[in-house]
């Protein structure tokens, strides 16, 4: 037991550690996976895997170029609105802490005095209290900003990796599955199992990603056009931020939710229209998601919703914002693994539902 905590513990820190390595080299295996179908369907038609792969790189990046250039005016006001947003939503939380939160004021107050009598005792210097107090009120959020900003501009830098990665599983295509069969024994029968279960896998874990990849599209189309109609300011960008989000299960939506929550309030002044950009989201995500998991139901392995939470948490402590996007996939594919050797049944029951 004392031998299996120490590797568990080894495991971790290297996981941790070799974030800058594993992080590009899973997000190129599953894109590779999400797109392999289609250069498949160009090697049916006679095309050769590797232009084929550049084919389908080629539209993926121009259009994702192009998306991005004709968002970046819109986003690029947003971020401009940021600290008049901010101040915005200070003003009013101060307006309904006066005027509704009593019992929190209260508490507040009794916390402030009870600094005062330790000043008052000697325990704690005045200057000294005001510091903390302010420091414990700002810090944690700016270094969160700032944790999060690193992470997203490393993640960035790491794309032409994550791109040059892709391409080369992509023309690569069933070459490394023949390479791997020759390790699993010399029987013909060995040869045979691990070819098909190697089958099944790939063909499960492709499904999932591919489904995925067009549930967060509809989901990013329908909130832009729901926007739209409704008024609220930059609706392409809440667009593009629900599908890209939606990815996250849980915590994503409710980002999103009241991310978007907050801005109708800011812009309409209406409580009640920031409820409805709520409800139409939660509205959209769900119908797109009750529709899609319930085809995946029959299809795919199902995981314990508990068992997901769990492993987006693990993941978003260890990889921060990349591992909230990579935790769902890499358990669906853990699970399916499981679910189809063996020796790992036991592992994919526990992980199930």
């Amino acid at each position: 037991m004392a031998l299996w905590i120490l590797a568990f513990i080894a495991v971790i820190a290297a996981l941790y550690l070799g974030r800058a390595f594993l992080v590009p080299l899973l997000f190129g295996i599953l894109v590779s996976y999400t797109l392999s179908p289609v250069v498949d369907w160009f090697e049916r038609y006679r095309i050769p895997r590797a232009l084929g792969a550049i084919c389908v790189l080629g539209v993926l990046v121009g259009g994702t170029s192009w998306m991005a250039l004709s968002l970046s005016a819109d986003a690029a006001i947003m971020a401009e609105q940021l600290p008049e947003t901010a101040r915005k939503l200070r003003q009013s939380l101060n307006i309904l802490r006066d005027g509704n939160w009593s019992t929190l004021r209260h508490f507040q107050e009794a916390a402030d005095e009870l600094g005062r009598v330790a000043v008052d005792a000697g325990l704690e210097s005045a200057d000294r209290a005001v510091i903390i107090k302010e420091s414990e009120n700002n810090a944690w959020l700016r270094d969160l900003m700032l944790t999060q900003s690193a992470l997203l501009v490393t993640f960035t830098a790491q794309a032409p990796v994550v791109l040059l990665l892709t391409y080369f599983l992509l023309a690569a295509g069933s070459h490394f599955r023949r390479k791997l069969v020759r390790f699993v024994g010399p029987r013909l029968s060995q040869k045979k199992d691990a070819v098909r279960i190697l089958e099944e896998v790939d063909s499960q874990i492709q499904r999932y990603l591919l489904v995925m990849l067009i549930s967060n599209a509809l989901i990013a189309v329908m909130t832009w056009l729901a926007f739209e109609m409704l008024g609220l300011k930059h609706p392409a960008v809440w667009g593009v931020a629900a599908g890209v989000l939606h990815f996250i299960p849980y915590l994503g939506t409710v980002g999103v939710a009241l991310a978007c929550g907050v801005a109708g309030m800011l812009q309409f002044g209406s409580l009640s229209q920031a409820f409805l950009l709520v409800a139409v989201f939660l509205l959209i995500s769900g119908v797109v998601g009750m529709m899609l998991t319930t085809w995946l139901q029959g299809r795919f392995a199902r995981v314990n919703p508990a068992v997901l939470f769990i492993a987006l948490l693990f993941f978003g402590w260890l990889w921060g914002a990349a591992g909230l996007l990579l935790g769902a996939p890499l358990l669906a594919i853990v699970k399916v693994i499981c679910d189809r050797v063996e020796s790992l049944k036991p592992v994919g029951e526990l992980l199930g539902q």
